[in-house]
């Protein structure tokens, strides 16, 4: 955690309003992913790139609701976030992540409403900001105090303009994915809207492209339209909004007058113009407006986001290759093309970085472990675990109670030596607990791999179960050192530089 006072007080007062809970993050997309964190550090998994829309106060409404109706088609043609872990979940997975990293609520009997404090809003705003800022106060507890050294009332008497620092803090731990902002530049106050749902990336002209398209289509909006409540339904717009957190360009967006358009064909066809529209009225040069919109465009056209990008060549490249092996050569390729500047629709697919030395891939258990681990109840028949060993061609089986807790271990080797001692067919019906080992190796998850390759042979075992706080996370066996020991040979052997044929004739 970055070491600033602010950060551990934040996840101190998120701890409390939790109950001392941990962190939970449960997301289901192409894969699915249930895990828990002791910290808010689930959240540093978000990296955002924001954009402000400053207007005047009497203009506010009109443009924070329009701000709210593009949300889903901007972020349906931005999404860049499709993988968490090794899992392939949503095309803009931040958006859930954010929220359940964040959330604070309780489960509630009789389906009693509760707002995280991650949200898109509840509905349209009427009057001005302040159905905002009054929302958020009566509606969420305070996370953080500080010493407020001005009166505001007196302030204004005067005729100042005060600085809000209790309110401004306050909005500060709301976290609307459209979040009105007030601030004092050169003794002005100001309105903004924070646009919170970029991600960042792939690459700087990709996300000034986002932002151009974002704040052009806003204020063309903003011409045309005078209340865009009356054609169109906040739910809708909500709707919109997680149907591209999940599905990206992929995704049916219910736009005006209750039409329904695919994202891609809405963007291109109605927003872009609208975009260009609202740029040229606010006098953006005109090879800035063709070149940024035009990336939006191909981007769409093409249907090549960041996120479809990184999931395509996901899916090769784990067909072949380790976990640690994909995802070092998605962040690789991923620097490469942002030093060429090359947008991301212009991106070819990811290939397998062979840089010659792979050990940084087997440092460690969690890089190389088996997660996907088939394993029986304690109360299971021994015929039942000799099928699943034959079915799944494996040879050890974890052993598991009631509570999920590892209880012991199954090898292929045992049950051989049971077979060829004229073991019954009766009493292959008997539960697994009558031939399971009870003593059996444990390691955690970031167990240095050079450790546990000694440990196995100090103690003659051929299987090591990996767990973490009682439950197991994953298993490595002899096989998967021998995989390793396979990889460093090619490195070794790759090394040496071939002989020439006069060097041949020579010998």
């Amino acid at each position: 955690m970055t070491p600033s006072p602010r950060y551990f007080a934040l996840n101190e007062a998120l701890r409390r309003l939790r109950g001392g809970n941990e962190y939970e993050l449960f997301l289901r997309g192409t894969d699915e992913i249930y895990l828990k964190h002791d910290s808010i550090m689930l959240e540093a998994c978000n990296t955002s790139f924001q954009v402000h829309f400053q207007v005047g106060a009497k203009e506010f409404v009109r443009y924070y609701n329009i701000a709210q109706a593009v949300a889903g088609p901007v972020l349906a043609v931005a999404v860049n976030s499709p993988l968490l872990f090794g899992k392939s979940l949503w095309h803009e997975t931040r958006i859930a992540l954010f929220q359940q990293a964040m959330d604070t609520r309780h489960a509630n009997p009789h389906m009693r409403e509760s707002t995280p404090r991650v949200s898109f809003g509840n509905g349209w705003i009427r009057e001005s900001v302040l159905e905002i800022f009054q929302e958020d106060i009566a509606r969420f507890r305070v996370l953080l105090g500080a010493d407020i050294e001005e009166d505001p009332f007196e302030i204004l008497q005067q005729g100042g303009v005060p600085k809000l620092k209790a309110l401004q803090m306050h909005n500060g731990t709301v976290y609307r994915w459209n979040r009105p902002c007030y601030g004092i530049t050169d003794g002005k106050p100001h309105l903004r809207i924070e646009n919170r749902m970029f991600p960042s990336g792939p690459t700087p002209v990709d996300e000034v492209a986002n932002a151009t398209f974002w704040l052009g289509l806003v204020n063309g909006m903003a011409a045309r339209y005078k209340d865009l409540t009356k054609l169109m339904a906040f739910d809708d717009a909500k709707a919109n909004f997680i149907a591209a957190s999940r599905l990206g360009l992929k995704a049916q967006m219910t736009w005006l007058h209750n039409k329904t358009f695919p994202a891609q064909k809405l963007i291109e066809q109605q927003l872009l113009p609208l975009a260009r529209e609202g740029l040229q009225q606010a006098g953006i040069a005109s090879e800035d407006i063709a070149r940024y919109l035009e990336i939006i465009k191909m981007r769409a056209r093409r249907g090549q986001t960041g996120a479809e990008w990184m999931k395509r060549s996901f899916a090769v490249l784990k067909c072949k290759n380790s976990m640690s092996e994909c995802l070092e050569s998605l962040v690789a390729t991923t620097l490469e093309r942002q030093e060429q500047g090359l947008p991301v629709h212009e991106w070819t697919p990811a290939e397998l970085k062979r840089d010659g030395d792979k050990k940084h891939h087997y440092q460690r258990l969690e890089q190389f472990m088996t997660t996907d681990i088939f394993t029986v109840n304690v109360d299971e028949t021994i015929d039942l675990v000799l099928n699943v060993m034959s079915w799944r061609r494996i040879r050890h089986i974890p052993v598991e109670d009631e509570n999920n807790r590892v209880i012991g271990v199954v090898n292929y080797r045992s049950l051989l030596e049971l077979l060829k001692a004229g073991f019954s067919s009766e009493k292959m019906l008997l539960p697994v607990s009558a031939i399971m080992q009870k003593k059996f190796l444990t390691a955690h998850p970031l167990t240095p791999t050079i450790e546990a390759i000694a440990l196995m042979r100090k103690k003659g075992e051929t299987c090591l179960l990996v767990v973490q706080d009682e439950r197991l996370v994953g298993i490595v066996t002899q096989n998967d050192f021998m995989n390793i020991a396979a990889h460093r040979l090619e490195t070794i052997m790759a090394a040496e530089a071939p002989l020439h044929d006069d060097e041949t004739l020579a010998i």
